[in-house]
C-alpha cells in the first residue's frame, strides 16, 4: 500500500509537533514536509509533492486562504484541508471556494484527524451533511448585499451547462446528501451518480462537491432546504 504524502502547514510549532505526532502514528500516512507560513507551500509541494496539505488559516505573512488559492490554481495540485478554530466564519467559506477539499477543527480529536487526511485522498470531501447545512446558513447571513445578487446572477449563469438531472444532482450534493442517498432520492444507481457528479465537476470547472453546493446556494437553489 502507497502511504500517503503530508505536508504540515502551522504557525504554532506545538501545533505542528502535535500535528506529526499523531499523523506519525498512522502506518498509511507519510509526513513529508513541514512549513510555518504560507509563503512556503508552493516551494515545499514542489520539492515534497504531498498528496494532501493540512494548512492553518491564519498565519503571519501569507495566510492559508491565499496558499491554497495558489496551490489549487496550479496543474496536478495536492488537495488541502484548512486548520481552523471556528465551525464556519467567512474565511472558512473563502477557504471552500478557493478550492479546499475542507475543514477540521484543532480541537478534533485525533483520530478524526487521521480520517480527514484519509478521505480526502481518496477524493472525498471533509464535511459532514450537518456541517455542509452550518455553512449555508452563514452564508446566508453574509450574503444580503450587492455583492450576494452579482454572485447570485453569475452563479445561474454557471449553472446553465448542466442539463436538469445534472441540476437535480447538484442540488442534491448542495443538500450535503452522499451518493446513495442521492441514488435513492432521484432513482438512479451509486454508479450513475458518480458520473454526474464528475461531469458537473468538469463542466463547471470545480474541484470538489463542496463547491458544487456553495455554487448551488449562491444560485439561491438550496433555501428551501435549509
Amino acid at each position: 500500500m502507497t502511504a500517503i504524502r503530508l505536508l504540515l502547514v502551522d504557525d504554532d510549532p506545538l501545533v505542528r509537533a502535535g500535528l506529526s505526532l499523531m499523523m506519525g502514528g498512522a502506518e498509511d500516512i507519510e509526513i513529508v514536509g513541514e512549513g510555518a507560513d504560507g509563503d512556503e507551500v508552493e516551494a515545499l509541494v514542489d520539492r515534497t509533492r504531498p498528496d494532501v496539505v493540512l494548512m492553518d488559516i491564519r498565519m503571519p505573512t501569507v495566510d492559508g486562504l491565499t496558499a491554497t488559492e495558489r496551490l489549487r490554481a496550479r496543474a496536478d495540485a495536492p488537495q488541502v484541508v484548512v486548520l481552523t478554530t471556528f465551525h464556519a466564519d467567512e474565511q472558512v467559506l473563502h477557504a471552500l471556494r478557493a478550492g479546499a477539499a475542507g475543514f477540521v477543527l484543532k480541537d478534533t480529536p485525533p483520530a478524526q484527524i487521521v480520517d480527514a487526511v484519509r478521505r480526502v485522498a481518496a477524493g472525498d470531501p471533509v464535511l459532514s451533511p450537518a456541517v455542509t447545512r452550518q455553512l449555508m446558513r452563514h452564508a446566508a447571513g453574509t450574503r444580503a448585499d450587492t455583492r450576494a445578487d452579482t454572485r447570485q446572477a453569475r452563479a445561474r449563469d454557471r449553472l446553465t451547462a448542466l442539463n436538469d438531472r445534472e441540476r437535480e444532482v447538484a442540488v442534491a450534493v448542495g443538500r450535503g446528501l452522499a451518493n446513495a442517498e442521492i441514488a435513492t432520492g432521484l432513482f438512479m444507481s451509486v454508479a450513475t451518480v458518480k458520473t454526474h457528479v464528475s461531469r458537473i465537476l468538469a463542466k463547471l470547472g470545480l474541484n470538489n462537491r463542496v463547491q458544487i453546493a456553495l455554487l448551488a446556494y449562491d444560485a439561491g437553489l438550496l433555501e428551501d432546504t435549509l
